[in-house]
């Protein structure tokens, strides 16, 4: 018997990218709609699924994707600041139903948010449920779970909750500490996504789904602190706006601003569970607390081993724009060092995918640190996104304030920086075997220039650079001869 055809889209994000798996163990056949298939590079579910690259905005590229599925996960909704956010997922959700009809899918399942219809609810949480009602009128029935926070290693809201507790141990507070939340854990949202398939009686509901605890984001925070042994005090004040509250998880989180502050609007909203019908129609599945969700998620952290994380997918301050082919015209700046080394090519490839995060940068750490405080202050993302996995990258992967933008194992990093600059710049490390004892290890950093004011940077800095680019590549050849000697 031949297996159901499910499609996923959002793979490369958060909740997508963990249900893939779910879905290859459960034996269903899996295609991913995706915009960029080389994001999805490292991945080690990869081999066993079907890519077809489009994007929801073009709806001309959905046939294809749709062919022979029974069933598709519509995991996609913008996080930004943007005006036109609202508009793009109505847009994005109308082209996707209408194709799904067309093609004679039997059903669409789609994550959006909790929060009562009737109540005054921010344009993000209303544009969730929106994208849900703009998938029905295509006709395909829809089973809609609605979740408020997600906890878990990797989700953006657990990464705000923890981010703020560990760093402040008295914390100012808005008001909407005092707003009542249902968390549930990442286990169990994809327990549902994975069981509606086989409950037929799922198709056409809308599913309010939550943990077992009704808790504040004050109590959450508390909570979360009493679990890591701290000591933590929070004080409401009523002067806090969703834009100042927004800055302020801006500094003390990995989240930027434009994205914290559609998230701290909806965060006036009550999000909790009204009804029974997700325990009617899942007896099987047991909700967790909060305290056991909080735990899990940190034995994952704590043991390296977080699947996918919320900057995978995220547009950054230099937008969503696809990688640049670099070359060495068109007004592009390029400094290139080049040094030879005693370890192999795999050594030197160890040692420069090992930069960033709880590593540091090597050469004059101070100030990287200091471009990462500075970033902040202008809105960019900062350093404090550190890295999915202390080891390992992958494309798409977030390194501080960098993006994966290439990696080919044992021989090629490339990094897209996602700073505020006047421009846009790469930092690319290639590892190549020059004879039987040496390997070549080329640094390349490329930048290419906005304007003038593009040009004054390159040049102002252009002597810092020249003292830390030449630190890291002698640090790096350093690390992979000392790594090779260790092994022999």
């Amino acid at each position: 018997m031949a297996k159901e055809m499910i499609l996923v889209t959002g793979a490369t994000g958060y909740v997508g990218g963990r249900l893939v798996p779910r879905l290859l163990e459960e034996g269903y056949a899996v295609r991913l709609l995706v915009r960029d298939a080389a994001r999805l590079q490292g991945r080690p579910w990869l081999s066993q699924v079907e890519l077809v690259q489009g994007d929801v905005l073009k709806p001309e590229t959905l046939i294809p994707a749709m062919v022979d599925v029974t069933a598709a996960y519509y995991l996609i909704h913008s996080m930004s600041g943007s005006q036109d956010f609202h508009q793009r997922d109505l847009d994005a959700a109308g082209n996707f139903g209408q194709a799904a009809k067309a093609a004679g899918v039997e059903r669409i399942i789609y994550l959006g948010g909790l929060g009562a219809a009737e109540a005054d609810l921010s344009q993000h949480l209303r544009s969730r449920q929106e994208t849900g009602e703009w998938l029905r009128q295509s006709g395909v029935p829809v089973t809609e779970f609605r979740a408020a926070i997600v906890v878990g290693s990797g989700s953006m809201s657990f990464e705000m909750i923890r981010s703020l507790t560990e760093r402040l141990p008295v914390m100012i507070c808005p008001k909407w500490v005092s707003t009542r939340v249902q968390p549930i854990a990442i286990r169990n949202v994809l327990d549902y996504l994975v069981a509606a398939l086989a409950e037929p009686a799922s198709a056409g509901e809308i599913i309010e789904i939550g943990g077992t605890d009704l808790l504040t984001y004050g109590e959450m925070m508390t909570q979360y602190a009493a679990i890591r042994g701290l000591r933590r005090w929070l004080i409401s004040v009523p002067v806090l706006t969703p834009r100042l509250s927004s800055y302020w998880v801006h500094w003390m989180s990995p989240v930027p601003a434009t994205i914290a502050r559609p998230l701290i609007e909806g965060l006036r909203n009550e999000v909790v569970v009204r009804d029974a019908k997700a325990q009617q129609l899942f007896p099987a599945i047991v909700p967790l607390d909060y305290r056991t969700s909080v735990q899990r998620a940190l034995a994952h952290l704590d043991a390296g081993r977080v699947e996918t994380s919320w900057s995978d997918a995220l547009a950054t301050s230099q937008g969503d724009a696809p990688p640049v082919i670099l070359a060495s015209h068109d007004g592009m700046l390029i400094e290139r060092r080049q040094q030879l080394s005693h370890a192999r090519p795999e050594f030197l490839f160890k040692a420069f995918t090992a930069i960033g995060g709880d590593h540091g940068w090597l050469s004059w750490d101070w100030a990287w640190r200091l471009r990462g405080a500075l970033d902040r202050l202008v809105g960019g993302v900062g350093l404090r996104r550190g890295r999915r996995d202390p080891d390992e990258l992958r494309i798409g992967d977030a390194l501080d304030f960098w993006r994966v933008e290439a990696v080919e194992h044992n021989r090629l990093l490339r990094l897209r920086a996602e700073m505020k600059l006047p421009g846009r710049a790469w930092l690319q490390y290639e590892a190549v075997k020059v004879n039987d004892s040496q390997a070549s290890l080329t640094q390349t950093a490329f930048f290419a220039s906005k304007g003038l004011l593009g040009l004054l940077y390159w040049y102002v800095l252009y002597p810092l650079h020249g003292l830390i680019f030449s630190g890291m590549i002698r640090e790096l050849v350093r690390q992979a001869e000392q790594m090779e000697s260790e092994m022999e």
